[in-house]
């Protein structure tokens, strides 16, 4: 194996007159900087087109070696070099994606939209190039005769699947046809980006009086003040519709004004003028259906849940209907109770859609005497972060090592060298990235910089793990004091960065979170369960002026208080789910985007003081990419994981060793070395049990 894959190794070596050519290019060869970080202060704007011009004609020469090479095609011939195929294209497309989304500026997004049609063409002349195609199928075809371990079989399974699932066997002018609609969906996800962007950069709220801030937090005043100030409005507030903007007018501003200008800014948030995303979406659905009746299905939906754990649209949606039809019923009875409090204090108004925020706020202070704005003096970002590394040294024997001297896009980013908490180990590295700022989309995610796994001269080399976020920044003297919710984002994002850095799978292909799409999120939302556990909140919840820990009557609140509003969470979840399905079962004929969403919102049973998560303008989960479409709901699936996983922890205990050794051994380490519905089963000793989520949320009465 070794002699054959160092041969093919040798024949990557032939691009070497491309790198020498333009030398100074930080992608042209491999990184010199300490675990190969990208040197970012070495990075422009101006070296990503070389860059990909350079690692696609490596890639073309690489891809020659393999299909003129005359023997028996094997393991070592043909997959180990094609998970190798273009180190400098792997190189460059690693920083690409992640300036994408984190710090486009213009001259960058000016770039990307020529480098990612040439990206785009790049994996096409992987995907289609039928003689490389018949390779794979060769050793797939013979792959239990050739002595394969379990592990190398299924690499091969999975390669030859995804070869056939962009297109690989189909004739040739079907592939014609499939590289054309792929190129033009991939512009339109450009476009539908970048309106989203602008869109959300160009809305603002000045406020001019004082008076019009009562009910908010001094932390957001502040925030407001500083934002006007950065605009020459030095004495007034302006509020933005990124979350840490967005969500305290939406929650605790007592003007009613304010509150809906707000919301109805964010729910027509790319809908209109210049950066309507309607007429982007009509044709990405169009194109997703001739895409599909390309590969031979009745639908993109049918397609895309073929590929994954749920199989089919009727599965994922019997699912979700489960979860929607509990989760409605509760929402009625939190409209009602939010209604009464309105009532009974006078304020002569029928609850809408940009009264829920506040109104629950109201109510849930009433029945927990619980404000969440309490909490946020024990939520600075550090202490958060000193919880978040406790219980992951606790649970699995890791220990974060700040790197000062690191490379860096940003000053605001910090980055960790993981280790072994005994021995030292280098495990990975760990970067983050939590402030918003007009070049970042928002929400939060976590991604890789560089997998796990075999590399072309035969090492194997350890993760590059990162997370993004839109976080509450310091203002003045202030830390970042985070909401709730931003708490258990920043541990839901760890959860995923833990599945990339803790990683035993020797393939790429194979490694960390390259696993089914409606698994992916078990080890992200398990994780958000250890942030409000009383036993680590006492340890990581101290006041960030006096260090006291969070009063143990705060905490039993929180507790009390934590199933409150589920209703709304999940009907306005799983609603985005069922949408998201329902453009992947339509055909795109005379599509009215927003008569759409209305007419399926009644469908359902809606209610009306809700809308989706996201609309279909903002919904960068599916139209913004192909990630999640007709694949929102596996949130709601893995969250079935989750919740059976969970109750695991809390019946052992939330820190007891075999259980976390068996969750690292079997989850976060092995990737999709097996069938991910197996390696749950080896954890959590049976089947998943779809009631544990209904018990979770507290939709089981």
């Amino acid at each position: 194996m070794t002699k054959k894959f160092l041969s093919m190794a040798a024949a990557c070596m032939l691009a070497a007159p491309v790198v020498t050519a333009v030398a100074e290019n930080p992608f042209l060869a491999p990184y010199d900087t300490k675990y190969e970080i990208p040197p970012f202060e070495k990075i422009s704007t101006a070296d990503f087109i070389p860059a990909i011009k350079a690692g696609i004609e490596q890639q073309k020469q690489n891809l020659f070696a393999i299909t003129a090479n005359r023997a028996v095609p094997d393991f070592d011939n043909t997959i180990l070099p094609l998970e190798n195929l273009s180190p400098i294209l792997d190189r460059v497309a690693a920083v690409f994606y992640h300036f994408d989304g984190a710090m486009s500026t213009d001259e960058f997004a000016a770039m990307a939209e020529e480098a990612i049609p040439m990206l785009n063409e790049a994996s096409n002349m992987v995907n289609l190039d039928d003689a490389l195609f018949q390779k794979v199928k060769s050793v797939y075809d013979n792959r239990t005769k050739m002595g394969l371990s379990k592990v190398q079989q299924r690499l091969v399974e999975k390669i030859y699947r995804q070869f056939e699932q962009q297109g690989a066997a189909l004739p040739a002018d079907k592939k014609a046809e499939l590289v054309r609609v792929n190129d033009e969906i991939s512009k339109l996800f450009i476009q539908f980006n970048k309106n989203l962007l602008n869109a959300t950069n160009s809305f603002f709220i000045t406020v001019y009086d004082k008076n019009d801030l009562a009910g908010l937090p001094e932390s957001s005043i502040a925030q407001a003040a500083e934002e006007a100030k950065s605009r020459g409005l030095d004495g007034l507030w302006v509020f933005t519709l990124h979350a840490p903007s967005r969500l305290p007018v939406l929650q605790s501003a007592d003007n009613r004004g304010l509150r809906e200008t707000m919301y109805k800014g964010y729910t027509s948030l790319a809908s209109f003028g210049d950066y309507n995303n309607y007429p982007v979406i009509e044709k990405i659905i169009k194109l997703r259906n001739e895409k599909a009746k390309i590969m031979g299905f009745d639908n993109f939906a049918q397609m895309m849940t073929s590929r994954v754990m749920a199989k089919t649209p009727e599965n994922a949606e019997n699912l979700l209907l489960q979860v929607f039809e509990p989760a409605v019923k509760r929402a009625g009875e939190e409209v009602a109770d939010m209604q009464k409090y309105a009532d009974n204090h006078g304020d002569n108004i029928t609850i809408e859609p940009w009264d829920y925020y506040y109104y629950a706020a109201k109510v849930k202070k009433d029945k927990y005497d619980l404000d969440e704005n309490e909490l946020r003096p024990y939520f600075s970002l550090d202490n958060v972060l000193k919880g978040l590394f406790y219980c992951a040294e606790k649970l699995y024997g890791i220990k974060m090592v700040e790197m000062p001297d690191a490379p860096k896009y940003m000053d605001e980013v910090t980055v960790y060298d993981v280790q072994d908490a005994k021995t030292g180990e280098h495990i990975s590295v760990f970067m983050t990235d939590y402030f918003p700022r007009a070049s970042k989309r928002q929400g939060a995610w976590m991604e890789e910089m560089q997998s796990a796994g075999v590399y072309e001269n035969g090492e194997y080399k350890r993760p590059i793990v990162y997370n993004v976020g839109n976080f509450t920044r310091p203002a003045g003297d202030t830390p970042a004091l985070l909401t709730l919710d931003e708490v258990e984002t920043t541990f839901h994002e760890f959860g995923h960065a833990l599945q990339g850095m803790l990683t035993r799978a020797p393939y790429k292909s194979l490694a960390g979170t390259h696993v089914d799409r409606d698994y992916v999120e078990m080890c992200s939302q398990i994780n958000e369960h250890w942030a409000t556990d009383p036993e680590v909140l006492k340890i990581y919840a101290r006041h960030y002026q006096t260090g006291e820990p969070m009063p143990q009557e705060l905490i039993d609140k929180m507790q009390a208080a934590s199933k409150f509003n589920q209703g709304f969470t999940v009907t306005e979840l799983t609603g985005a789910a069922l949408l998201d399905l329902a453009w992947g079962k339509t055909d795109g004929e005379n599509i009215n985007v927003p008569e759409f969403e209305s007419v399926f919102a009644e469908k359902i049973g809606m209610p009306k003081e809700i809308t989706y998560r996201y609309r279909s303008p903002y919904f960068k989960h599916i139209f913004g990419d192909d990630g999640y479409a007709s694949g929102y709901y596996t949130y709601l699936w893995a969250q079935v994981l989750e919740a059976d996983g969970w109750e695991l922890f809390e019946e052992k205990g939330i820190f007891d060793p075999k259980t976390a050794a068996s969750f690292k051994k079997n989850i976060l380490e092995s990737g999709d070395t097996e069938d991910p519905m197996v390696l749950f089963e080896r954890f959590r000793g049976h089947k998943p049990d779809a009631k544990a989520l209904l018990r979770l949320r507290g939709l089981d009465k």
